[in-house]
């Protein structure tokens, strides 16, 4: 039997991360402002709000972290309801200086409850997700382990995201500037793949990006100082075109293939 990893409860399910005691005190008027706001924003609509991310967790950094939010709704989200986060995402962002950016995520409770999200959203909701608003969704969601179920469906679709990557490098500006979040964004993705590949071996969780690194790296040495080097431009990105080129056409489709080899492919959504 596997060794058992943090990240675990005592009966091996994966425990749920974050919490907003851990919000850091210099975060925390901007989550007040948030939560203070999103029944405006949605009304009725609104079933619960969430917080996930580095606030919750408790590692966010002044200046350089992003506010992330997933918000459920009684209904499936429509165009409004997106201009409306998005305009509430912009006048946060423009308020408080310490944070970098605001992120919301928009599904219907029915969705995140659905069999076919089970694996994925609903075990994002039930153990990435910290509670804000409204009634907490984990407590109709399962518990989960760290199995191969779990993988496929969280991380099992990297080869058609491949495609789309490539479209948007392609697409962006000349730039290290414009490169820059493609490095972080990419990167991030791709550790954490990494790591959800090897997650039943390894027998446990974490959402550090090093920590993810380091697991990958006991199971895949030769591809271990690419996933440490990615897991660093996760937090500190670079705007260099040659790490992007090096993630679509070696890392990407080999950890793709890897990944179908090990897991299969992620089951095809209705959404």
């Amino acid at each position: 039997m596997s060794e058992r990893r943090p990240g675990l409860d005592a009966q091996g399910y994966i425990a749920r991360e974050g919490s907003l005691a851990r919000v850091p005190c210099a975060f925390r008027p901007v989550v007040a402002a948030a939560r203070e706001r999103l029944p405006d924003v949605f009304g009725a609509r609104l079933h619960s709000a969430y917080l996930y991310g580095s606030l919750p967790r408790g590692t966010a950094r002044v200046g350089r972290s992003d506010l992330d939010v997933l918000v459920a709704l009684h209904e499936e989200p429509t165009e409004a309801d997106r201009a409306g986060a998005r305009a509430l995402g912009e006048a946060l962002d423009e308020e408080y200086q310490q944070i970098d950016g605001v992120g919301t995520l928009l599904c219907s409770r029915a969705r995140l409850l659905s069999e076919a999200e089970s694996h994925d959203l609903g075990w994002f909701v039930a153990c990435l997700c910290t509670p804000l608003l409204g009634e907490d969704l984990a407590e109709s969601l399962p518990r989960y382990r760290p199995g191969s179920l779990l993988a496929r469906e969280t991380n099992g679709d990297l080869a058609p995201l491949l495609a789309r990557w490539r479209t948007r490098i392609a697409e962006a500006e000349d730039t290290d500037a414009a490169r820059l979040p493609l490095v972080r964004f990419m990167s991030r993705h791709l550790v954490r793949t990494a790591f959800t590949l090897v997650m039943p071996r390894w027998n446990g969780w974490t959402s550090d990006l090093y920590e993810m690194a380091e697991a990958f790296a006991a199971y895949y040495p030769p591809r271990a100082e690419q996933l440490r080097a990615a897991a660093v431009r996760g937090y500190e990105p670079t705007g260099d075109a040659d790490v992007l080129r090096g993630y679509v056409d070696d890392l990407g489709p080999w950890l793709a293939e890897e990944y179908t080899r090990v897991h299969g492919v992620k089951a095809p959504r209705p959404h």
